[in-house]
């Protein structure tokens, strides 16, 4: 079951201004933008199948609220989960194993919400006191995944099509499958909980299993993986089937032949052990018909070598169920007791190293005398700038400047004009710092090895005002301006750009 999940994008953020009777220049008052809604799988003991996603494979779920003005931030769009059984097993779109979900209450995160871009209050500072710009929401997590359901039980009853595998789950439990007198009854697998005195197990069938199974035939690989998990494996015969070509014996050996041949293992921290070395019980079934006696005492001799145990039950009577239901629970606690103890999950802590910068440049291997950027926050960042926005460009720029962009571009070569992508956004690389001339031989800074903290200070403060010279310095008689006292400051409240 192939499902398409798309967290929700997070809320721009609001760029505004206070505006008051008698104060023209109140401030910046822009709401960040609300939280993209996260898409969570939950166990749920009450959910059975994950048919209702066969109908409704697309999830969508809501994006944050964008910021307003006088400080009102946009809400976040709701979370949203998506009920499942116990023992589905999520895979992404490779086939790598994400998660295996058991126990009711377990939570998997398949897609986080995106941030919401902050507002300009939120990026006021000493140095930007006005800011005329918000940062935009980051998009949500998306993906496709397979989900696949594989029922958790101790016992698994296995058995050619009508040799009475519902019935026997019904009278062993409570349960109530459909039962019926064709083959194929069962199209998925009924669970049932026994109780045996004090130890309670459950039981589920596997629809009917023919030769050929394990290849694909019949129903086979559509129910075979739900024996994975069993403890004990049960082969439920029918001693008193009209087919002349077939018998007890034989259905036994082909059976075991199909679940040799699917021998898929469980992960080791769930402690599974290979299918061919589960205990195994043979049912010789439907002991009320007379003719199934005589066949009865054909299939003892028979699996007398075998060393399995054999229990003769009718569902029709309920002889022979006490004697089953207490054998079963005594195979299950012994294939329990056998399983390592599970230790406590571990506390992984990754720290960061010393060196790491947290971005790396390369150069493209699709464009020559190109590079690409790559790292969480350049990307990020890129992301959250409307490239509409001068002002926003430049706090880009100024961003990436003070990581390191910049001089780690100069450092691999790049020159004035090289392509350089980061995320999805492709632009044409001019320096802007008095450090990026300098390392790429640009003009004005012929001698110098690194700018002065005031030249520095001085070409950021001319960088907002739009006011450098070719070198990234400013420019002769330009008088370095206040962004709070800049004219885009006045904007209407509630304005976005």
């Amino acid at each position: 079951m192939t499902i398409h999940v798309a967290a929700g994008d997070g809320g721009n953020g609001c760029a505004s201004v206070h505006r008051e009777k008698f104060k023209p220049y109140g401030g910046p008052d822009g709401g960040n933008g609300g939280k993209g809604g996260d898409i969570t799988l939950v166990v749920d003991p009450g959910v059975h199948t994950l048919l209702d996603y066969h109908y409704r494979p697309h999830v969508t779920a809501e994006r944050g609220k964008q910021g307003r003005g006088s400080m009102r931030n946009g809400a976040s769009g709701a979370d949203l989960e998506l009920r499942v059984p116990e023992g589905t097993v999520v895979s992404d779109a490779e086939g790598e194993v994400v998660a295996d979900l058991v126990g009711e209450g377990t939570r998997l995160v398949l897609a986080r919400g995106g941030n919401g871009g902050l507002g300009n209050a939120a990026l006021a500072s000493k140095s930007r006191k006005a800011p005329g710009f918000a940062l935009l929401g980051e998009p949500g997590e998306y993906g496709d995944f397979v989900l696949e359901m594989k029922s958790v039980a101790d016992v698994g009853l296995v058995g050619f099509p009508s040799a009475g595998k519902s019935s026997l789950v019904s009278v062993l439990s409570a349960a109530r499958p459909r039962v019926a007198e064709y083959p194929f009854t069962t199209l998925a697998p009924n669970l049932g909980v026994v109780t045996a005195d004090d130890k309670v197990f459950t039981v589920a069938d596997v629809p009917g299993l023919i030769p050929g199974a394990s290849q694909g035939r019949g129903l086979g690989l559509e129910f075979l993986r739900h024996v994975e998990r069993c403890a004990v494996l049960v082969h439920v015969v029918d001693c008193a089937t009209f087919e002349p070509e077939r018998d007890p014996l034989s259905d036994i050996d082909a059976l075991e032949h199909e679940l040799a041949e699917y021998t898929p293992a469980l992960s080791e921290e769930q402690g599974a052990v290979d299918l061919n070395e589960r205990p195994r019980l043979i049912v010789l079934n439907k002991m009320d018909i007379p003719d199934a006696r005589a066949m009865a005492d054909l299939v003892h001799e028979g699996v007398r070598e075998r060393g399995w145990p054999v229990f003769e039950v009718s569902t029709a009577t309920h002889d022979g169920l006490r004697e089953l239901r207490f054998a079963l629970a005594e195979q299950v606690e012994n294939f329990r007791a056998q399983l390592p103890t599970p230790e406590p999950r571990r506390v992984t802590v990754r720290p960061k190293p010393v060196d790491d910068s947290g971005f790396t440049v390369e150069p493209d291997p699709e464009v020559e005398d190109a590079y690409v950027v790559r790292g969480e926050k350049p990307e990020r960042w890129v992301r959250q700038t409307s490239f509409d926005n001068e002002e926003a460009v430049g706090y880009l720029a100024d961003r990436l400047a003070k990581l390191g962009v910049e001089d780690e571009l100069a450092r691999k070569g790049a020159q004035p004009g090289s392509q350089v992508t980061i995320g999805t956004v492709s632009f044409d690389w001019e320096p802007t710092t008095p450090e990026g001339n300098a390392a790429t031989g640009g003009a004005g800074v012929s001698g110098r090895t690194r700018a002065s903290p005031e030249e520095r200070k001085e070409a950021k403060r001319a960088r907002r005002t739009g006011t450098t010279d070719a070198a990234g310095f400013p420019s002769a008689g330009d008088d370095a301006v206040e962004p709070a006292e800049a004219p885009e400051a006045e904007t209407d409240e509630g304005e976005l750009r």
